[in-house]
């Protein structure tokens, strides 16, 4: 489980590969002409093994995935290999370039667009035999043009989190946990001293965004194909945020000299955050010693809202094995294999079956589960990587700069994508 808190500079940076393999998409057969189905049907070449190109946060990730392959290979009597990228999505993009890719991988919602475009992917959503269990708003994420591309693989929300030492020493209690946008200024401001800031978190959208979404805004509605990044819900809640660092009560974790909002957190720079379910583990290897506690955000005026982070299980169009692809993707987003994962890595399961099990297993966890209820994706459009990575940098100044100008810019990028 990669945490996500730099994923847009990711996807800018891949720009160019992805060009190129744009690129040779378009100047030959392309991939989608190629692909082996060409009835409908799905290929399946039982000579032809699978392989796997997953993302992985650690030695942990990579045992898990792999003992879950292998008892899927065992059982359906497939060859199934997987790889570990260094750089999934430069790995990724070099295999499509190259009309070698893995059949089945990780696959992030800022890549699908590009491929889904030029036929790389098969869209198989609607073939998988549970495909009514995946929580609604991860399936919007990973539908591209009216089609159901690919099975989230699990996914994330944003809360708040709490140092409960830190807490008590300034004399808060459980019932002074913020549930309004007042109430968080409220606490931020008594927990601040001369040592440590109330909330201390990344200065990007993938933070500040959730402030915009319990104002009722996000960069773009739900379906993407609307940007509503200047609304007048999406500024008021830029603004609220711009109002806390101007009230000191919150500032940016490369301001306190961390490098992300868990690290400013865990070094107790700052007595709250707002990070995704990642961030125990961090707090686990890093930061033993820190007690903290998990709480929804405060809603805002229009009720409670996060941001949403998720990647799913793409299957390659050009794949001699597109069946043997779809049966190992359903193993793998099984209930069983999914509360595996969760386990051995701590995910959150991408189906809504295997909810109560999780809270059941992890009851402080439960306020990042709670968020897929109201929860919103970012952007998934070809090229909005970009547009959000130029939000970034123009986030660094909101301290001193207009909610709306910023917005506004970003609009208009938006807007361009959708021509």
């Amino acid at each position: 489980m990669q945490r996500r808190n730099s994923r847009w500079l990711i996807g800018a940076g891949l720009t160019v590969v992805g060009a190129l393999t744009l690129s040779a998409c378009g100047s030959g057969s392309g991939f989608g002409d190629s692909a082996g189905s060409t009835d409908g049907e799905l290929t399946s070449d039982s000579s032809k093994g699978l392989t796997v190109l997953i993302g992985s946060s650690g030695d942990a990730e990579t045992a898990a995935v792999n003992e879950a392959v292998a008892a899927w290979s065992k059982d359906s009597g497939t060859d199934a290999k997987v790889s570990v990228a260094s750089d999934l999505n430069q790995q990724l993009a070099q295999g499509f370039a190259a009309q070698k890719p893995a059949d089945v991988f990780y696959l992030s919602t800022d890549a699908l667009a590009g491929y889904a475009s030029n036929g790389s992917l098969l869209p198989y959503g609607d073939d998988l035999a549970n495909k009514d269990d995946f929580y609604p708003s991860l399936v919007s994420s990973f539908t591209y043009d009216g089609e159901f591309y690919c099975a989230p693989k699990d996914f994330s929300t944003l809360q708040l989190i709490i140092n409960t030492d830190l807490w008590a020493a300034a004399g808060l209690t459980d019932a002074d946990i913020p549930t309004t946008w007042d109430e968080l200024a409220t606490v931020a401001k008594t927990l601040t001293t001369d040592t440590q800031v109330g909330l201390g978190i990344g200065g990007e959208y993938a933070r500040l965004g959730a402030f915009m979404t319990e104002a009722g805004g996000n960069l773009m509605n739900d379906d993407s194909t609307e940007a509503t990044a200047n609304s007048p819900e999406s500024v008021e809640g830029l603004e609220y945020a711009q109002t806390l660092l101007n009230d000191g009560v919150m500032k940016y974790a490369t301001e306190l000299g961390a490098g992300w909002g868990g690290e400013a957190f865990g070094k107790q720079l700052s007595a709250m955050t707002i990070e995704g379910n990642w961030i125990t583990g961090a707090m686990t290897n890093d930061f033993p010693d820190v007690n903290y506690t998990v709480a929804e955000l405060p809603a805002g005026p229009e009720g409670k809202g996060t941001l949403q982070f998720t990647n799913c299980w793409g299957i390659a169009a050009d794949s001699p094995n597109q069946a043997a692809a779809l049966d190992l993707v359903e193993q793998l987003t099984s209930k069983d294999a999914q509360l595996t994962f969760s386990e051995e890595f701590g995910p959150m399961p991408s189906i809504q079956s295997a909810a109560e099990d999780w809270k059941s297993a992890n009851p402080t966890l439960v306020p990042f589960l709670a968020g897929a209820d109201y929860a919103k994706g970012v952007p998934n459009l070809q090229g909005s990587a970009d547009v959000v990575s130029d939000l970034n940098a123009q986030l660094e100044s909101l301290k001193t700069g207009d909610a709306q100008t910023i917005l506004d810019s970003t609009q208009k990028n938006l807007e361009a994508l959708l021509k």
